[in-house]
């Protein structure tokens, strides 16, 4: 039983597919049909080898880039972030934009 289909419907296809394409057509539409299986099973092989290479380069990044906007923004804030949780972060993040800067005048 092959996804559902049991003998009796593979047999009635493969007959239909003799009436419609003839039994000289067969060898080729197998060999087509080969061919495919193989470029499809090829391009899978290869797009999984690209995934594991991008998942690789992922896990390879030096560690001061895996900082997060949150981080990011916080130290361009002048923030400490040693010890503290993205949340903490964004709440000191808001406190300091609330805070009216001090504009020096000429």
């Amino acid at each position: 039983m092959i996804g559902g289909l049991g003998t009796t419907e593979l047999i009635l296809i493969f007959a239909l597919i003799v009436l419609l394409f003839g039994a000289s057509k067969l060898p080729e539409l197998a060999r087509s049909m080969g061919t495919s299986m193989g470029e499809f099973k090829k391009a899978q092989r290869e797009s999984d080898l690209s995934l594991k290479e991008f998942e690789k380069t992922i896990k390879n990044v030096p560690e001061d880039e895996k900082k997060s906007k949150i981080q990011q923004m916080a130290l361009d804030n002048g923030i400490d972030i040693t010890d503290k949780t993205d949340d903490e972060l964004l709440d000191e993040i808001q406190a300091a934009l609330k805070k009216p800067k001090e504009v020096s005048e000429p």
